[in-house]
């Protein structure tokens, strides 16, 4: 059929059909490695399929989420590395569906760019692949977009959506939250997806040396730092919420510290929070250093070097650090919450 399918007109305007049908068949390998449940030769149909196990839920909620990389995406394209943007797409869905105390179930992509380079889609469905494995989603589907005229054609974007399940009566409710209650932070991998049209303007990304060691980074090159993927804290959360009353949870995105904890917190409390107890990442550092940026808009821009926060009962502090330390994450005690209609409190 896809010899058939081949038209010279659309080649002419810039858009190669069988193009799109080369990346399909190189993504198959990738997509392969998420099937849980159902088949992976179903890519390439109208829709994903994904049948749904309710054994256990008495009262079933989906939750869904959606997301892109954003300008990360300059970074990519200035290192010619693309198998990792992937793992950011899945990563800023699942991060924010696992807020709800959802188990992400499926994933699909949204890929547009200026010229279908199959090779290149390929490595982009990789990254996308493994940020499936990582958080227990089946990629079941998606769609590339050739926009010659509309994108640069060495250039694209990728954005993707989440849907998650979770019985009602296990949604994190912050309702039960009470002063003295404690906040630990899970931390990030660096700056994650978020901020880098300042990251991109502080540096100076397309003039300045992106390969070379940096010293302030232990050795590793600036672009390799920014490109490093965001965390994923799917498994780790879950195995939290089959342990431990939480809550309140947060993922810390675009706004840091000020926009995003304060979502998770009752209406009348506040969290306080010690900025020494704040374990800052080296890249952050850098970033204040070389932009001569303002305290209060780091932590109002960027994550700081911590990825998620989970609030919890103090009775519940050292389950819940022992859980998370057990699936590789260095959590510590971050802040407390307290009265106050501040949101955060940093001191």
């Amino acid at each position: 059929m896809h010899d058939k399918s081949k038209s010279e007109s659309y080649a002419k305007a810039g858009v190669d059909i069988t193009a799109g049908y080369k990346a399909v068949e190189l993504m198959k390998k990738h997509i392969a490695r998420t099937v849980i449940n159902t088949k992976a030769d179903d890519i390439g149909g109208f829709g994903g399929l994904f049948p749904l196990d309710l054994t256990g839920y008495k009262n079933p909620v989906l939750v869904s989420g959606t997301d892109g990389v954003g300008t990360k995406l300059k970074l990519a394209f200035l290192m010619d590395k693309h198998n990792t943007v992937g793992i950011d797409c899945v990563a800023m869905c699942v991060n924010d569906v696992i807020c709800c105390g959802a188990k992400p179930l499926f994933f699909l992509d949204y890929i547009a760019c200026g010229k279908n380079f199959p090779e290149k889609i390929a490595s982009i469905v990789e990254g996308v692949e493994e940020g499936c494995v990582q958080s227990g989603s089946e990629l079941i589907g998606g769609e590339t977009a050739e926009m010659p005229g509309f994108y640069p054609i060495d250039e694209y974007d990728l954005a993707g959506f989440s849907v998650g399940i979770v019985d009602r009566s296990k949604v994190v409710d912050k309702n039960s939250m009470e002063e003295g209650d404690v906040m630990i932070a899970i931390p990030s991998s660096g700056v994650h997806s978020n901020g880098f049209s300042l990251v991109r303007k502080v540096f100076d990304v397309e003039n300045c040396d992106l390969k070379s060691p940096v010293e302030e980074l232990g050795g590793k090159s600036l672009g390799e730092t920014l490109l490093t993927p965001t965390k994923i804290y799917v498994k780790p959360m879950l195995a939290v919420f089959d342990e431990v009353k939480v809550k309140g949870v947060s993922h810390i995105t675009g706004g840091g510290f000020y926009e995003n904890m304060p979502r998770a917190i009752k209406k009348g409390l506040s969290v306080k929070i010690n900025k020494s107890d704040v374990r800052v990442l080296p890249i952050f550092k850098l970033l204040q250093k070389v932009g001569g940026i303002d305290e209060r808009d780091m932590f109002n821009t960027f994550n700081m070097g911590v990825g998620m926060t989970v609030i919890v009962s103090k009775n519940d502090v050292s389950k819940t650090l022992d859980i998370l330390k057990a699936h590789g994450e260095d959590a510590y005690v971050l802040g407390e919450i307290v009265k106050g209609d501040e949101g955060v409190i940093l001191c």
